[in-house]
């Protein structure tokens, strides 16, 4: 029999609700499995909506304010910029960032490598897809739990696993990447994101501005971490995981360049490849969340109709005519009604009674299930858009302005001409620039791209922000 089914189904309309649900509330993590300890209180108290949105508004008015002294001043760095101190803590900051990240990043891999099911075992791409969808519960397709906005439980599909005296799953279960690590590191990442803050006071008491996209950017991280965490949304592991590498590399990279180190070229390019790569690549894949849904076996009593299913979703009977897309891939892909075989039930005295007939039933469960996770997706999906805008905006400016130069060029000397693809990769690296631009405006003098002189076709370095840009 084929793998069970992963597919793409519109999500329901009742997710997009705001404000979402309280429900379910947030589950602190296992203290014992860690090196230290969160308390339960201060754990679930940060995640309280005032804590981020106070810490972003007097983060935004204190940079809006420093920036109105430094234009006041010229532009004159501070006195305490000039000092050794100054210079030994923003070294410090930087170590700081970059061995935190590497730490995060190691222990977010070991959760993934513990809880990632490979699409080559028994039940395909369902049960990779379960084991990134499903935060809570027993590892298995079909044993996770589900948040049911309607009952207002948690609800298992198998009935594998069992529920704490709070109706909660318990943070013991073995499996998943919530329990393995998740609750844990990434808890500590969003509280990250009030230290990252340090890097726009550097700027300021160099005398440099802060952008407003800058302030946009470091407000808006506080946020869209808050809401994953709070919520438990189910991508917020691919933030976590992919930031705190690219966070490793960044640090790391400041760390060098302020012993005054020559970082080759390429290295730079790579690093600011990944840093602009990060946010369209991340938006991309928790949008299509809301949108993934996949086919569970269940295992029923051929005779008896309707037999009750113990599930938060409603069961996909190849058969129901409100289900039609869903019957046409299923006997396509299963047959008309699922496998189907004999057992034998066992009487209490022990003697074999007539044998049944089961059947197998597919049922269909969304990777995204409650109102907090959908908010919390689409709220990271709009907070990157800007910087998406952005750069398709410097993009497309820059491939036509490149392509105007090029007609020129090749009317002047054929033997010249470049190809597209070269026009595009170097119209990229012109909207990078731009969009860092924007971002960070003057920030950080130490990070140089290379640039390409048009006029003599030498490359040649300038001071840029490449290095910071786009920083989640």
């Amino acid at each position: 029999m084929a793998s069970p089914l992963v597919f793409l189904s519109p999500p329901q309309a009742s997710l997009f609700q705001f404000p979402p649900y309280a429900e379910p509330q947030t589950i602190p993590p296992l203290q014992s499995d860690y090196p230290f300890t969160i308390p339960d209180s201060l754990y679930l108290n940060a995640l309280d909506p005032k804590v981020p949105i106070t810490i972003a508004t007097v983060y935004a008015v204190t940079a809006k304010a420093l920036n109105i002294y430094n234009r006041s001043t010229g532009k004159k760095p501070w006195a305490i910029s000039k000092t050794r101190a100054f210079r030994v803590f923003v070294i410090l900051h930087n170590v700081f960032l970059a061995v935190y990240s590497a730490w995060t990043w190691i222990g977010m891999f070991n959760a993934l490598r513990s809880a990632l099911v490979s699409p080559a075992g028994p039940n395909g791409w369902a049960g990779t897809v379960d084991s990134l969808c499903k935060f809570h519960g027993p590892a298995g397709l079909g044993n996770a739990f589900s948040f049911n906005h309607n009952s207002g439980t948690w609800d298992s599909i198998s009935g594998v696993g069992s529920l704490g005296a709070d109706g909660a799953p318990g943070r013991d279960d073995a499996g998943r990447l919530w329990n393995g690590g998740l609750a844990f590191y990434g808890w500590l990442f969003y509280v990250s994101k009030f230290y990252e803050v340090i890097d726009t006071l550097i700027i300021l008491a160099k005398g440099k501005l802060s952008s407003t996209l800058q302030t946009y950017h470091h407000a808006g991280a506080m946020m869209a971490m808050w809401a994953g965490i709070r919520y438990m949304a189910t991508p917020i592991w691919i933030f976590v995981f992919f930031n705190s590498a690219i966070h490793t590399l960044m640090y790391t990279y400041f760390t060098v360049t302020a012993f005054n180190i020559r970082v080759p070229t390429f290295i730079k390019r790579i690093l600011t490849s990944l840093q602009i790569t990060q946010f369209v690549v991340g938006a991309s894949c928790a949008m299509i969340h809301s949108f993934i849904s996949y086919l569970v076996p269940v295992q029923v009593d051929a005779h008896s109709a309707g037999a009750p299913i113990i599930t938060s979703h409603p069961t996909v009977n190849a058969t129901s005519a409100s289900n039609a897309v869903v019957d046409n891939v299923m006997k396509m892909l299963f047959g008309a009604a699922g496998a189907a075989g004999a057992g034998a039930v066992v009487s209490p005295s022990g003697s074999h009674s007539t044998p049944i007939e089961y059947a197998t039933q597919y049922q269909k469960v969304d990777c995204i299930t409650t109102s907090g996770s959908t908010f919390a997706i689409w709220l990271n999906v709009v907070y990157l858009l800007p910087l998406t805008y952005l750069f398709g905006s410097f993009f497309v400016s820059s491939y036509l302005r490149r392509s105007k130069a090029e007609v020129v060029r090749a009317k002047s000397n054929p033997d010249r001409r470049r190809s597209n693809v070269i026009l595009a990769e170097k119209a990229s690296w012109d909207a990078a620039k731009g969009l860092e631009r924007e971002v960070y405006g003057e920030s950080n003098e130490g990070a140089v791209v290379e640039d390409s002189d048009e006029s003599t076709g030498n490359g040649r370095l300038h001071p840029s922000s490449a290095a910071r840009a786009t920083k989640y």
